[in-house]
């Protein structure tokens, strides 16, 4: 991962004129294939937002079983001292956003965890794989309530998705944020391909408020608007 923060900045323009009908605002990145940087650009993004947050900003990963963001800050992607600290319980006095396959016993309902980032007002989310049975997974599950939750608790809401090639998370998901930015990685990924992207999220009621290229000399850029 990256620290894409100076590249960022027509991107953090257009993210702050979304208005949610309550609460933080939310903001999903996710791309049409697996590799185009989705991950970089929103812990990057994350960041900018904890900086800007009077209480604190989250950056909700919802690849539960890999937990790149959480990697990404505890190996230091932007600095020896952004480290992420102590786990806590991230369920919200809610039902679970995931559900166990096959279904455990006992203690499946604390399984997400937000943990601060030293120095920063930024929490990353944290699944305990390491708590899972064997051959049991975690998977992502419609729950409003979270949601709703994770709004009136904090002043921003940043979600990292997997690609959509690997997985409909992004699809479930769209109609609880208030704005999704398609990754594109620059001279790979074709406008057809973006255009698939588009229908499929707003078909789900997302709403895509712009495309982003990424590795364009080594940066990302606000490729356009695609919706106002």
């Amino acid at each position: 991962m990256r620290d894409l923060r100076a590249d960022l900045a027509t991107l953090w323009s257009v993210a702050t004129r979304l208005r949610p009908a309550q609460g933080a605002r939310s903001i999903m990145f996710v791309a049409a294939r697996t590799g185009e940087g989705t991950s970089s650009m929103a812990a990057s993004f994350a960041l900018m937002a904890a900086e800007h947050a009077t209480r604190t900003a989250w950056l909700v990963d919802l690849d539960l079983m890999h937990n790149a963001a959480h990697q990404a800050f505890d190996r230091g992607f932007v600095g020896k001292l952004a480290r992420p600290g102590r786990a806590y319980d991230a369920s919200l006095g809610c039902a679970p956003i995931y559900a166990l396959q096959p279904a455990g016993t006992g203690g499946s309902s604390k399984l997400l965890t937000a943990c601060p980032v030293t120095g920063t007002r930024l929490l990353v989310t944290r699944f305990r794989t390491e708590r899972l049975a064997a051959g049991q997974r975690a998977h992502l599950r419609s729950e409003p309530g979270w949601w709703k939750a994770l709004r009136r608790s904090t002043d921003w809401i940043v979600v990292d998705s997997p690609a959509l090639d690997r997985s409909d998370v992004a699809l479930d998901v769209a109609s609880e944020v208030d704005g999704i930015v398609l990754v594109v990685q620059a001279e790979v990924t074709g406008a057809e391909e973006v255009a698939e992207a588009q229908f499929a999220i707003e078909s789900r009621g997302g709403r895509v408020i712009g495309v982003v290229l990424n590795r364009i000399r080594a940066d990302a850029r606000l490729a356009g608007r695609i919706a106002s």
